[in-house]
């Protein structure tokens, strides 16, 4: 039994620095201000227009519709186990405030175009190292990543083809909602939503993830249990 306990602490351990560097990476990527991850738009633009709301409650508040989401669809093949997703939404929603708030007392965002790439691709960095402890980990499940999954499954589609789409999605959805609070498609004039960095972050995660992942099986690979353990 305490085997198994500490087995699962472990696990979310692991998985908890996940969601730590992915957060960091959405504070790297607004601090660039040249275009943020599609998954973190949405919240991104909504605190623009609602700033007394954090990014990271509109965060977990989006992960909160995508679990009903999952739900609508699969009706009762939903397993007990993906509410999971509710206290990994207020996790990650909050460990995104945390980084934002840490990247925002240590400077403004930068105007200095090479800056702002290299910021970009640190986020790059971060969000792929991030995303594969997660997955080592098995131990919290982020809403989104399960509700690609989900709609994976219904259109029995390529999950990295749904993925796309769902990102392309969410940033469509974003720009619409810019249009119409500001009158812009990227942001509010001042902070950037949606730019090259935006497209820089959805499609090079992945390539980073092809380098990075194997650095992280030898580092976190013999540490983590199996499930059944």
């Amino acid at each position: 039994m305490a085997m198994k306990v500490k087995n699962i602490l472990i696990r979310y351990a692991i998985s908890t620095l996940g969601l730590i560097l992915v957060a960091l990476g959405v504070g790297v990527s607004i601090k660039s201000n040249l275009g943020i991850a599609p998954p973190s738009c949405p919240p991104t633009l909504l605190n623009l227009k609602w700033t007394g709301i954090s990014v990271g409650t509109f965060t977990w508040m989006m992960h909160l519709l995508f679990i009903i989401m999952q739900f609508c669809i699969l009706g009762r093949k939903f397993k007990w186990r993906y509410l999971m997703q509710i206290p990994a939404a207020f996790v990650f929603g909050y460990l995104c405030d945390a980084s934002i708030w840490l990247f925002n007392a240590i400077d403004a965002p930068s105007t200095n175009y090479l800056v702002q790439i290299l910021l970009c691709l640190a986020a790059v960095v971060l969000t792929a190292l991030g995303i594969k402890l997660e997955v080592l980990g098995k131990g919290w499940i982020l809403a989104g990543d399960m509700t690609t999954a989900v709609l994976c499954q219904a259109v029995k589609g390529r999950f990295s083809t749904v993925k796309v789409i769902f990102d392309i999605s969410l940033v469509a959805i974003t720009a619409i909602l810019s249009f119409i609070f500001f009158g812009k498609l990227t942001g509010n004039g001042s902070t950037v939503v949606i730019r090259e960095g935006t497209l820089i972050l959805a499609f090079l995660t992945g390539a980073c993830m092809r380098f990075t992942d194997p650095i992280l099986d030898r580092l976190f690979g013999h540490m983590v249990p199996k499930e059944d353990e």
